[in-house]
């Protein structure tokens, strides 16, 4: 069975981010496979006496710090991410590598022109299943979807803001049939790549409404699962590590891993120790100086994938001085993109200064700042801001950054850099949830900080850069967009003509760069260090859960 996050027929080459790796040199090859009229509730016990042996179980280490929630209709966060797209299931998906959507919990899906609406039909696959062995019906869809709606967490303007879903506009015709409205000012494909998110996930109702309490059963969710997907949520120790386990009725083929230990590891000297000695099967985001140490290990490949990620420099544009547009663009041309890059990454990223990161359609390639102290100085000046003017820049206390480098050597350089145009900045290093918790308050004068869209379009990073109503990044830097630019991005987000569109992107992305309360540093390569008994690991940056544990095996 393919599940990942979907792609928009417009962005063929975002296909290549994908990436298959075989270990040993043998081929790559999904090992996943499409549930059969016949398949029913497929066993994925693990070994007798009930305990997994090594050969069925796989330890994943990274820096998960960032995790808050494993709730489908809160979690926003990459480590979050990780796990819930390894739990839960959505109605459409794709394969990695290939752009068409595919179905997942639906068979098919229909989109008609409604006259003043879209109406979108899905049928469901009637084996589907949830963890506990009920069916996964229509009825359990238009409660994840109001339910996620009705919280109004992080991620929810993807349904409210962004498709324009409204509960009352969905139904279930019958246990296999969801319909769905929607307005015209809505994109339906732009509705099913949001679905492939984590946000359209279903849950199984009867389970969660058993266990619901205030909040919906969000708290419960943190240590419980109610999906359908190869896994289950076995323990999630904070800050720790968390535990799934092969779902014992899987509507799909078995997962040859029974037991994945995801362990958050954030020093890069950590990383690379625990891959050597076998301590870990796979290890995300080594440095350029643990790639080079790792090279000549036989028993170790390393594996590099393009991201979509970017890592960026947040300004809250209400908060002086950031609040004058001359500071703003002075910090952006102090900055040595260069050095970053060449230096503290090793080449490991690509300078990259838009939000559309590259691989995206809409993307220019545009990059007017390179380091210009006299510049800078002028822009300084002509603001009025004296010299010793003191900024608070908040920075994760994790170790690395993605492309290898720490937050705080990468904190250290702005730092320096900025010192040369007389701004002290004051670096706070705090844990991964506070730093996010204060920035969502808009309380954070300065972040440094990344972002990775969460559906492969423009706009997953449009709207999220320059609509102050939907919540999210311009609001957490408390940036009220001048409206007609907020309405190019929502005009191109609509736009069916591939030549305007990226004409409206042009015109949004070189006023964004001189505008914008933000100075986008690099988007990383993702570094992976993979045990050679590892088989068909896969990456893709597109992909919801980024590594599918369900296709990997170990000989």
């Amino acid at each position: 069975m393919s599940r990942s996050r979907s792609v928009l027929s417009v962005l063929m080459a975002f296909a290549s981010l994908s990436l298959l790796l075989a270990a040993c040199g043998a081929p790559a090859t999904d090992q996943a496979a499409q549930p059969s009229a016949s398949a029913g509730a497929a066993s994925a016990a693990p070994a007798s006496g009930g305990a997994s042996s090594a050969q069925e179980t796989l330890v994943f280490a990274a820096d998960l710090s960032d995790q808050i929630s494993m709730d489908p209709a809160a979690v926003y966060e990459f480590g979050g991410i990780q796990v819930v797209g390894n739990i839960y299931e959505t109605l459409v998906s794709f394969t990695p590598g290939d752009p068409a959507l595919k179905p997942l919990l639906a068979t098919q899906w229909d989109i008609q022109d409604s006259g003043d609406q879209w109406t979108i039909t899905f049928k469901l696959n009637e084996q589907a299943k949830f963890a506990t062995g009920r069916a996964v019906t229509a009825d359990d869809v238009i409660y994840s979807w109001g339910r996620a709606i009705d919280l109004n967490k992080s991620p929810a303007f993807l349904l409210i803001d962004i498709a324009q879903l409204k509960k009352e506009n969905m139904r279930a015709v019958d246990p296999q049939t969801v319909e769905v409205k929607l307005p015209k000012s809505a994109s339906p494909q732009v509705f099913l790549s949001i679905l492939s998110f984590t946000i359209g996930a279903v849950l199984d109702k009867e389970t969660v409404m058993a266990n619901a309490g205030e909040d919906m059963g969000s708290t419960w969710l943190n240590d419980h699962s109610a999906g359908s997907g190869p896994y289950v949520l076995d323990s999630w120790e904070r800050s720790t590590q968390n535990v799934l386990t092969a779902n014992p009725n899987y509507w799909g083929q078995a997962p040859a891993i029974k037991r994945v230990i995801m362990r958050n590891v954030g020093e890069a000297a950590n990383l690379q120790s625990a891959i050597e000695t076998g301590d870990a099967d796979i290890v995300q985001d080594l440095g350029a100086e643990q790639v080079a140490a790792l090279g000549s290990n036989p028993d170790v490949q390393i594996v590099k994938a393009p991201s979509s990620t970017l890592v960026y420099l947040g300004m809250n544009a209400k908060s002086a001085p950031l609040d004058n547009p001359d500071v703003r663009e002075a910090i952006r041309y102090a900055i040595n993109y260069d050095e970053i890059v060449n230096n503290l990454l090793g080449g490991n990223a690509q300078v990259v200064q838009e939000v559309i990161p590259a691989g995206l359609f809409g993307h220019t390639g545009a990059k007017p700042f390179s380091q210009d102290i006299a510049k800078a100085k002028d822009l300084i000046a002509k603001a009025g801001v004296a010299e010793g003017t003191e900024i608070e820049l908040l920075v994760t206390a994790a170790a690395n950054a993605p492309g290898g480098v720490e937050w705080g050597t990468l904190a250290a350089k702005l730092q320096s850099d900025l010192q040369q145009i007389g701004l002290k900045i004051n670096i706070k290093a705090i844990q991964q949830s506070e730093l996010l918790t204060i920035y969502r308050a808009q309380d954070a004068q300065m972040v440094l900080i990344l972002w990775g869209p969460d559906f492969p379009d423009p706009d997953g990073n449009v709207t999220p850069f320059t609509n102050y109503a939907a919540n999210s990044i311009a609001w957490r830097n408390d940036w009220e967009a001048p409206a007609d630019l907020t309405q190019i991005g929502q005009q191109a987000a609509l736009e069916q003509d591939s030549a305007k569109r990226a004409e409206l992107y042009k015109q949004l992305t070189e006023r964004v760069l001189h505008e914008g309360p933000y100075a986008i540093l690099y988007q990383p390569t993702r570094t992976f260090g993979v045990r050679k008994n590892v088989q068909n690991f896969a990456y893709d940056a597109a992909d919801t859960p980024a590594v599918s544990f369900w296709l990997l095996n170990k000989n």
